[in-house]
């Protein structure tokens, strides 16, 4: 039987999806806006880890509200994953796709949003049954685009923060951005790149159209205590701990807008549904897994 997954947006998470489904045995094709390999975001490893530059295996098409995808683009697919964002028109996929995934009728749809659409808990716990609160603009299109999704109808995955090889503590602390701000009782939860492709690939084995999971570690913490742990793996001295009242005054309005959120997310339901076993349940265990691989490279 014929497996032929196409996903929309080939950023960070998007491929390492691709790997993995590769490794799997799918034939993948994705979407970048250029359609130029070279220009993605992420980490460009090549080898059998990581596709490398030009993504062997992988069909790579352009797509964006200028680009759009050819027809008969979705031919032949059983399975469409989007990890585009909604921008101030909407969904950028559903708007120009929507039709053409519904007429093509694969049996696994998926949507990457954000834990974001919680909204703020005072550092309290939430799950998938908490009703989402977003109090930021970028969350509250990111729930529309939810909802537009769920009436395919598709799995809805919201992500933690997400962190990496190239994209992690350890590469703010080289890059001398470092600071360790301390804001009282907030707390961030987060999700290694790995292990967000590893719950794609159980929700393919188990799918139940309209569920939603929350994609996270175990380990919600302050942010200060990553930079520390990450100062630390490197031998460095941490930076000096910056109150909140000083971050306030130093923090770009996007940067303060990540502190606006303070909840704890529950992955429970990606473990007992999907069966996934974390690869790194915290952050300890991804920063040091990613710095081994940086000396094994080096």
């Amino acid at each position: 039987m014929s497996r032929r997954f196409f996903l929309f947006g080939l950023g960070f998470a998007g491929r390492v999806i691709a790997r993995h489904l590769l490794a799997a045995g799918w034939s993948v094709a994705g979407t970048s806006r250029s359609g130029d390999i070279t220009a993605l975001p992420g980490p460009d490893l090549p080898g059998p880890d990581l596709p490398g530059p030009d993504l062997p295996g992988i069909d790579l098409l352009a797509f964006d509200r200028e680009h759009r995808l050819p027809a008969g683009a979705l031919d032949g697919v059983t399975a469409v994953l989007s990890a585009v964002p909604p921008d101030d028109l909407g969904d950028p996929v559903l708007d120009a796709m929507g039709a053409a995934i519904q007429a093509q009728a694969p049996g696994w749809i998926g949507y990457l949003s954000t834990t974001g659409v919680y909204g703020d808990h005072g550092g309290g716990w939430v799950d998938e049954t908490t009703p989402p609160t977003p109090g930021l603009d970028r969350s509250r299109r990111r729930l529309a685009a939810e909802r537009a999704w769920q009436a395919l109808p598709a799995h809805i995955f919201r992500l933690a923060g997400i962190y990496g090889p190239g994209r992690s503590a350890l590469d703010t602390v080289r890059a001398g951005q470092a600071r360790r701000i301390v804001k009282p009782g907030q707390v961030f939860s987060r999700i290694h790149v790995e292990d967000i492709a590893a719950a794609i690939v159980a929700s393919l084995a188990r799918p139940d159209p309209g569920a939603i999971y929350n994609l996270c570690d175990d380990d919600p913490a302050p942010p200060q205590e990553v930079i520390a742990e990450a100062c630390r793996l490197l031998g460095v001295a941490p930076p000096p701990e910056l109150s909140w009242e000083e971050a306030k005054a130093r923090l770009s309005p996007m940067a303060l807008s990540f502190y606006a959120d303070n909840k704890r997310v529950s992955n429970r339901r990606m473990k007992q549904e999907l069966g996934v076993e974390l690869q790194y349940p915290g952050f300890r265990e991804g920063l040091k897994a990613i710095l081994a691989g940086d000396l094994t490279l080096s």
